[in-house]
């Protein structure tokens, strides 16, 4: 089966592997797809037991090569705005629109597609697929493959993670810790507070004190000016509690997430938020998920290949996360470099640009002869 990147996205995104759902029926396809063009692939089952991640290979896996990259959950596609299906492809003038189809199963298409040229070509490296689960909600699902990779591969000479960055390289990015609180209290009638204890009230000290790390952190906390912002910052996203006005609240939570600069580790920097969190009676803090900050030269030789390649040169370092924090972290060598806007993701009516697609085709393609 040979088919063009948006002739495979129109297959990908009609699976609707949303974050933390199931996701085997779209890996089987892409296994049965690999494996009818010769690729050697291993797929593995997390511990969750219902979705996999994937890892396949062209070329001798005893020998260093590169690893192509890429999740293929997606967020919800449950907001107002869609003019269609948001898991049917559809086309507007250069326009595909589908959730996924920027982030990014748009690359992950490309990657498929090129496959029958990249096996037919003599690899002197190999080239790696790795696809994932769960990116969405906090890079979870590569931990899983990362532990499997000295099993899988020689140590890999580099990731490419090809997130939406309009094919421009990026090599720093913050990374993020998000963290829970919960609050337990007793309830009882409002006219009675002092038989009770109020699950709001005692996270008050929690919300102050992220409200107070963040104002302190972009006044005098670390700083680099080719961040936007320049320094690292903390939120309060989400809350919630209470039953009824006249019922002293029994629970309440509050999710606060921290992203941090390169070199900086984001459960450390919510560090005084647990704290305040821990000292009250009845409340307790649970990081969901962490995921590190990625930090490449400019002059590393992956930086500059994968420059190379795309024909850009690297651009300003961005806030979102991605993968590739975990890959270095790991000591695989990672460049952050796929089509699209990360500013259409997460949106109704979110679109990639064929003509973005193809410049993608171009970049892996050229990796493949980069190889021979």
């Amino acid at each position: 089966m040979r088919l063009t990147s948006s002739e495979m996205l129109a297959r990908l995104v009609a699976f609707p592997t949303v974050v933390g759902q199931p996701n085997g029926e779209l890996i089987a396809f892409i296994a049965a797809y690999l494996e009818g063009h010769g690729a050697a692939v291993t797929v593995l089952p997390g511990p969750e037991g219902d979705r996999s991640n994937l890892f396949a290979t062209l070329g001798d896996p005893g020998q260093p090569g590169y690893i192509l990259s890429g999740h293929v959950d997606v967020v919800p596609a449950q907001e107002a705005g869609w003019l269609a299906n948001p898991f049917a492809l559809r086309r507007d003038g250069d326009r595909l629109i589908a959730r996924g189809a920027v982030d990014m199963k748009g690359f992950v298409a490309c990657v498929l597609a090129a496959v029958p040229d990249l096996a037919a070509m003599r690899l002197r490296a190999p080239l790696h697929i790795a696809i994932t689960y769960d990116e969405e909600s906090g890079c979870r699902g590569i931990v899983h493959l990362l532990k499997r990779l000295p099993d899988l591969c020689a140590p890999p000479l580099g990731a490419i993670v090809g997130e939406p960055t309009g094919m421009q390289p990026v090599l720093r990015h913050k990374g993020k810790a998000a963290l829970r609180v919960a609050a337990k209290g007793i309830p009882g009638h409002s006219a009675r507070p002092d038989l009770g204890r109020n699950a709001i009230h005692a996270l008050v000290p929690t919300l102050v004190a992220a409200r107070a790390l963040a104002a302190e952190l972009a006044a005098t906390g670390v700083r680099d000016e080719t961040f936007a912002p320049p320094c690292h910052t903390v939120q309060v996203g989400k809350i919630g509690g209470g039953e009824a006005l006249n019922i002293i609240p029994e629970s309440a939570w509050a999710e606060i997430e921290a992203r941090v600069l390169p070199g900086a580790d984001p459960e450390q920097v919510l560090a005084p938020v647990i704290a305040a969190a821990r000292a009250e009676e009845g409340v307790t803090a649970e990081i969901l998920a962490a995921y590190p900050a990625l930090g490449m030269a400019e002059d590393d030789p992956l930086s500059r290949l994968v420059s190379e390649l795309s024909g850009h040169p690297p651009r300003a370092p961005v806030s979102f996360g991605t993968e590739a924090g975990r890959y270095q972290a790991a000591g695989v060598p990672a460049v952050v470099c796929g089509p699209g806007d990360i500013g259409r993701a997460h949106k109704p009516e979110e679109y990639i640009l064929a003509g973005e697609l193809e410049a993608a085709d171009t970049m892996i393609r050229a990796l493949g002869r980069h190889l021979t």
